[in-house]
């Protein structure tokens, strides 16, 4: 069997996706990969300890007040340094440039909260997806695994996964059944399905 794909994951927050997705390695569900690095742009996120925790190699790329330029330098450098080939954004709450994603097409992947091209694109992140589909009146929702390209939220689908909307649902209960019942999911899913696309084409 070829080697494991590496995995670079980018965080900003907690970490549960993150969590998933060791979870799901640590099972078996991600088999062609491997997570070798998580890289946070903010200190102190409580994904690095997640990711400690479980042994994984960490690192800390904070924007501040630097040009887009520098602090994707200093992402990319990680990502090299860890020999990445697979970058999975997991509430990584930064927009990468046109010129970033050039470096590893068709190599980074994104969850997003909805079912895309619903409720996504530039200002859409976080609890305010949920918020903007409970204020539409929207009976299903749920969440989108796709590549990252030029355009936020634009890339390719990989996979998608409806979660039903309750009456009664706040922004933060649907938040919370969207992440368990589609993001934990299809994240992990989609992540060993592009690690093996990517090992069997080495």
């Amino acid at each position: 069997m070829s080697k494991k794909v590496r995995i670079a994951v980018l965080v900003s927050g907690g970490g549960t996706n993150l969590r998933a997705l060791i979870d799901a390695q640590n099972s078996g569900i991600i088999k062609s990969g491997e997570i070798v690095l998580v890289i946070s742009s903010k200190a102190g996120a409580y994904a690095l300890r997640r990711a400690e925790a479980a042994g994984i190699a960490t690192a800390v790329c904070e924007k501040g007040g630097r040009q887009q330029s520098l602090f994707e330098q200093d992402i990319l450098s990680e990502l090299k340094s860890a020999d990445a080939e697979l970058i999975i954004l997991a509430g990584f709450m930064n927009i990468l440039s046109a010129d970033f994603v050039k470096h590893y097409p068709d190599r980074i992947i994104n969850v997003h909260p909805s079912l895309i091209p619903s409720f996504c694109g530039s200002g859409f992140y976080g609890l305010r997806v949920h918020k903007a589909a409970l204020e539409y009146g929207v009976k299903v929702t749920g969440a989108t695994v796709h590549f990252v390209n030029e355009i936020p939220d634009g890339g390719r689908i990989i996979m998608q996964k409806a979660v039903e909307v309750d009456p009664e649902d706040t922004p933060e209960t649907l938040q919370r059944r969207v992440m368990e019942n589609a993001e934990w999911i299809i994240l992990p899913a989609a992540a060993e399905a592009v690690c093996k696309e990517i090992g069997e084409n080495k």
